[in-house]
């Protein structure tokens, strides 16, 4: 027994039994909130680490810690991979074991998915169309506010920041929003339950068609057991992982299926969730009608752009009346939060010069973008690795330098293509994501509001400059052996 003991320690597997601990030191204070409250209804979601009675500095020491934790074990994994596991079921029974413990983690550092729910609820069972009617709306209007005592998912959206504001996405999500909403009988904590397990499942679902696109364990597990992914798409319950799903699906059937039209369908439907997804579009045509000539590739972009522009027509048949239900998208574009924008602002004050200057980004990224299309049109040989990369620029573009809204779970953009990007650039990813966990510790220290958005892009940039300097992955080591 002392040998099989020793040669357990030896294999360096018991690594993996520390990031289960760790996993579930992470979810004991939402156990504990849940034990002592049987309900999510009264929890103020307002970033604390769901330890009621205790102090912000030690709530935020805590967290700290065990994400350090988490993120040394993680990279440690990421090293040992092949000694770790020995088959590819045992990868995807691991990370289901850690997505299922995340799965009783309140959303400590974001407030979203109950305003997702609120407007769900809205749709399915009051038949309010949540594009052109708010929350706040329809609650406050003669004989509504009735509703909050028995619907506990109305009441809690009621409660959100956004609860004066029509839909900001798009339909396909706020579809998913109506029918999840829809079969929670109005309760908030089967809501919330039935959402986690389902962001659960296509977090393994995005595992398995990582792998099915790169037939390595490596990516499978750096997305797969990333401490970020499992914080912002599973604890917090953010619809970008579904983005996610719907891009590397889209990939998948134009790299292994050689299917353009079921490719564009899955790209449409990632756009009608988050429109950043139609940056891919040109690149995905393109390269499939590699071996046409410029004139044809051009009249294909043409037919398929409009295929594409079809589809995510028709998923806005739900609920279009007007123009008017592009109002939410535009409302927070409006808004500044966490970048340097919200620096200027604090700072400097001067609107104008914020305007100019994120004009200037735009019509920068504009020009570059469409001139990159047109080259790529005349071009002989088109590798699609190398064009993945160029995306995954103009991403990263688009996030840190055009988005005055930015969040930390809009880096889940970066995700879906970095199975073909530079061993430098995957790890920047990787740390950047990193990073922004321990910069939201910002709020959790102070609560919420705008202002603590400085505090949080002085601790990002601090953070991507030690990681640029020194290197939290040294040579990309971890990435020998496949």
């Amino acid at each position: 027994m002392k040998e099989k003991i020793i040669e357990f320690i030896n294999s360096k597997k018991i690594i993996l039994i520390f990031f289960v601990i760790a996993v579930i030191a992470f979810a004991i204070p939402s156990i504990k909130y849940l034990l002592e409250n049987g309900t999510i209804l009264n929890f103020n979601e307002y970033f604390k680490f769901c330890l009621n009675n205790t102090n912000r500095v030690e709530q935020t020491i805590l967290y700290i810690l065990i994400l350090t934790i988490l993120t040394i074990l993680y990279f440690f994994i990421l090293k040992n991979r092949n000694k770790l596991f020995k088959t590819n079921k045992q990868i995807y029974m691991y990370i289901a074991i850690i997505s299922l413990i995340f799965v009783v983690v309140i959303p400590f550092l974001s407030s979203d998915i109950f305003y997702y729910l609120g407007i769900g609820r809205l749709d399915s069972k009051y038949g309010q169309n949540p594009y052109y009617v708010t929350i706040k709306e329809f609650v406050e209007n003669d004989g509504n506010s009735k509703y909050l005592e028995q619907d506990t998912v109305l009441a809690k959206g009621y409660e959100n920041d956004w609860r004066d504001t029509t839909v900001i996405y798009g339909p396909i999500w706020t579809f998913i929003c109506k029918i999840v909403a829809g079969i929670s009988f109005g309760n908030i904590d089967i809501a919330l339950l039935i959402f986690k397990l389902l962001n659960m499942v296509i977090h393994l679902v995005n595992c398995y068609v990582i792998y099915k696109l790169t037939g390595k364990r490596l990516f499978v597990l750096l997305y797969g057991l990333n401490p970020y992914m499992y914080i912002e798409g599973i604890a917090n319950v953010h619809n970008d992982i579904y983005v996610i799903t719907c891009i590397l699906t889209s990939i998948y059937f134009l790299l292994k299926k050689k299917n353009i039209i079921i490719s564009i369908v899955f790209l449409a439907l990632a756009t009608a969730i988050k429109y950043f997804a139609i940056l891919l579009l040109p690149f995905i045509i393109i390269y499939y009608f590699r071996e046409k000539k410029t004139w044809e590739r051009l009249k294909k972009c043409l037919l398929y752009g409009m295929l594409f522009l079809l589809i995510v027509a028709i998923t806005y048949v739900l609920y279009i009346k007007d123009i008017q239900v592009l109002n939410g998208i535009i409302t927070q574009q409006q808004k500044f939060t966490k970048n340097f924008y919200i620096i200027l602002m604090e700072y400097f004050d001067i609107p104008n010069l914020i305007s100019s200057i994120n004009n200037v980004f735009l019509i920068s990224f504009i020009i570059i973008y469409f001139f990159t299309c047109l080259t790529l049109l005349y071009k002989k040989q088109i590798k699609f690795r190398e064009e993945l990369r160029k995306v995954e620029y103009f991403l990263m573009a688009f996030l840190f330098l055009l988005i005055t809204n930015f969040q930390p779970w809009y880096i889940m953009w970066l995700f879906p293509l970095i199975m073909w990007q530079r061993k430098r650039v995957i790890q920047i990813v990787i740390q950047i994501a990193l990073i922004s966990q321990f910069a939201n510790s910002v709020f959790l220290f102070n609560g919420e509001g705008w202002r603590n958005g400085t505090p949080f892009t002085f601790f990002m940039l601090l953070g991507v400059y030690i990681c640029l300097s020194l290197g939290q992955v040294k040579k990309g080591r971890i990435f020998k052996n496949g």
